[in-house]
């Protein structure tokens, strides 16, 4: 268990404390006299320094007006790490620096002081008790790598309560399948992190002939005034030796990271200074294994002040082993670094955590964010820690102008009002790593329309080439909707999109005729009076077909598969819980599984063909659920091999206590 811990660096920092604040429009809802008066937030994280004087005081006068110590028992939660106090800052301080919502007030709730680890058990804890304490928001900037089912039902029993729950999604990027719990439930408001509008967000491009490759300035790097170009020359690992017969001059050196020798440490300040000393033009480090990394320029001895001379930027291990095989005397190419500010920030955790529900909801700056932290000072500060709280911020804010609405409705507004996340090369960025993209406070406040849910999965197969799915509509101020013009944007061409409204219903209907195996992005995008709404969707097409066939609250379960598979799994899953009965099926027999609730359901298929393994995904609604029997092994969750034992066991523990009686 781990802290989504900052990388902070502190500094002296000017008055001039807004930017990441700004970059989100929290200035328009201050304008507006929209500063979270009467909201309280429950911050769960390592304590909150009261006694800084933007965060000042600890009761029902001061900014902190509650909370509770669960690291020393019986203590005040007064923050020792850092951490929570940047968090609190992000959101609520009010004096030299101003957080998004300045006026709300605070409850902390420490559950670490350390920084480095967190007992789930805590957070599960500090979730019942601000839910008790009558909290309207509660931010977790916190977490673990894996599932924690005690962590997300605390969740799914806040939001149930009418709370809400804004989450960091995690540090682990750029890799996909990196969130975790809480981030990972689908009634959290999950956040990933883009960078900031400072001068620090640079991005790079990198082109090579028709091919544009994903790739990150390393930190020390500068803006270029204008596109580098030259040849591109392979120069091993950057090394003296590995250049000697190597014509670097005016070239852009392509290297590998590390080294091939044990135990060797080739700093990317040496990779750099060798290749300018030779007069290369730029450097890209390819990585030394899987995917792509996030490199700094620093040299080992700090007293060297050593200044890089050429750009340096880092692309994948497979990008980088492809280019280099196809490298030529004649290979050129084109690169550039310059400011990007909604771009998202290498380290942030990616989904996809389900193949129902989208995960991160939407992004917040999170690079460089100014903030508060220990002794009354300010630094800063970067991770999905600091992008949370932006997000938690204008919630209180739009709890304020609408204080009924619903954690659900709330989630609508700021996720269907966010502003598009683009790469260095303006392409939208997958709905896995960024969801509907970065928060944008003004056009929540000043949009009228909430949609439900706020984004679709669509589960298409070759078999079953469409699917429509229902969007509920309701206006804020009680209006009637008005017939809406609604469009769907993909860069899957094959994807056909129509749609029907019915009052205060969406019918949206998704097809897919050429059976192109794989997962699609694209965007609903519908305009009501002055603003544009975006509904994320994610669009699956996959080669088998679920059959199900509901008899009596009885789900009987087949497969339609055009290749040759031997075995499948079949995952029943209860919509938005952890709720999982399992059974299995062959080409030669069919399964079934009882279903005791009403609502809807998931279905997961893991369908065994040859030496991989496929799925397969369904979504069913159940009206008519099967009557529960006490004697149904199948509910008692007991295998039949087990329980045959255990009955045998009691049939014997009775006979004897006969035996007994009788003598």
């Amino acid at each position: 268990m781990f802290l989504f811990v900052s990388e902070s660096n502190e500094q002296e920092i000017s008055n001039n404390l807004q930017k990441s604040i700004q970059l989100v429009g929290a200035q328009t809802a201050r304008l507006a006299g929209l500063e979270g008066q009467g909201i309280k937030i429950g911050i769960i994280d390592t304590g909150i320094d009261y006694n800084h004087p933007d965060l000042f005081g600890y009761g029902q006068s001061g900014k902190v007006i509650g909370g509770y110590d669960y690291v020393d028992v019986g203590g005040k939660p007064l923050d020792t790490n850092g951490h929570g106090t940047e968090v609190a800052g992000i959101i609520a301080a009010d004096g030299n620096f101003t957080g998004v919502a300045p006026k709300s007030k605070l409850l902390s709730y420490k559950v670490s002081s350390t920084g480095e680890a967190v007992s789930s058990d805590y957070i599960v804890d500090a979730i019942q008790q601000a839910v008790q304490d009558g909290v309207n928001v509660i931010n977790i900037s916190l977490g673990i790598n894996r599932t924690n089912d005690q962590i997300d039902n605390a969740i799914d029993y806040a939001v149930k309560k009418g709370v809400v729950v804004v989450v960091a999604a995690g540090n682990s990027g750029p890799q996909s399948d990196t969130i975790g719990s809480p981030g990972k439930d689908i009634n959290a408001i999950t956040v990933g992190a883009t960078y900031n509008n400072l001068t620090s967000s640079m991005v790079a491009t990198f082109e090579v002939g028709e091919k544009q490759y994903q790739v990150l300035p390393m930190v020390g790097v500068e803006v270029l005034s204008s596109p580098i170009q030259g040849r591109i020359v392979y120069g091993g690992y950057g090394r003296l030796q590995d250049l000697q017969n190597v014509d670097v001059k005016g070239s852009i050196l392509l290297e590998e990271r590390g080294s091939n020798v044990k135990g060797q440490k080739i700093y990317f300040a040496e990779k750099e200074r060798n290749a300018a000393s030779l007069g290369a033009k730029a450097l890209v480090v390819f990585n030394n294994e899987s995917g792509i990394f996030f490199g700094e320029l620093v040299e080992p001895n700090k007293t060297a002040n050593y200044i890089p001379t050429i750009p340096v930027i880092s692309m994948s291990n497979e990008d980088g082993l492809a280019l280099n095989s196809t490298l030529t005397s004649d290979t050129t190419g084109s690169l550039n670094i310059f400011y990007h500010p909604d771009f998202m920030a290498p380290f942030s955790s990616q989904g996809p955590v389900s193949p129902f529900y989208i995960k991160p909801d939407l992004v917040a700056p999170g690079v460089f964010v100014n903030s508060t932290t220990l002794g009354g000072g300010y630094n800063l500060t970067s991770g999905t820690s600091f992008a949370a709280p932006h997000v938690a911020g204008a919630a209180a804010i739009i709890l304020q102008k609408y204080p009924g609405l619903s954690p659900k409705d709330l989630a609508s507004l700021l996720v269907t009002t966010t502003d598009p996340v683009t790469d260095a090369y303006g392409n939208l960025f997958p709905i896995s790593a960024v969801g509907s993209g970065r928060l944008n406070i003004t056009r929540a406040l000043e949009s009228n329309l909430i949609i439900t849910p706020h984004s679709l999965v669509f589960s298409l197969s070759f078999d079953n080439q469409s699917q429509t799915k229902i969007l509920h509509l309701k206006t804020l101020d009680g209006s009637i909707i008005p017939q809406l013009k609604a469009r769907f944007s993909s860069n899957e061409t094959s994807l056909g999109f129509d749609y029907s409204q019915s009052n205060d219903t969406l019918n949206v209907r998704i097809s897919d005729k050429a059976k192109n195996q794989g997962d699609y992005d694209g965007f609903l995008v519908l305009n009501y009076s002055k603003t544009s709404y975006r509904v994320p969707v994610v669009i699956h097409v996959t080669k088998g077909t679920i059959l199900v066939d509901q008899r009596n609250g009885i789900l009987y379960f087949s497969l339609d598969y055009p290749d040759k598979w031997s075995y499948a799994k079949i995952s029943l899953i209860k919509a938005g819980t952890d709720e999982v009965t399992s059974t299995s099926i062959t080409p030669q027999g069919a399964s079934s599984l009882p279903v005791y609730e009403k609502g809807q359901y998931w279905i997961l298929a893991q369908i065994k063909n040859s030496n991989k393994t496929d799925e397969a995904y369904q979504t069913i609604f159940i009206n008519e659920p099967s009557q529960r029997n006490i004697l149904d092994i199948q509910n008692i969750g007991i295998p039949a091999k087990q329980l045959a034992i255990i009955s045998g066991i009691i049939v014997v523990i009775v006979a004897i206590g006969w035996t007994a009686r009788r003598r």
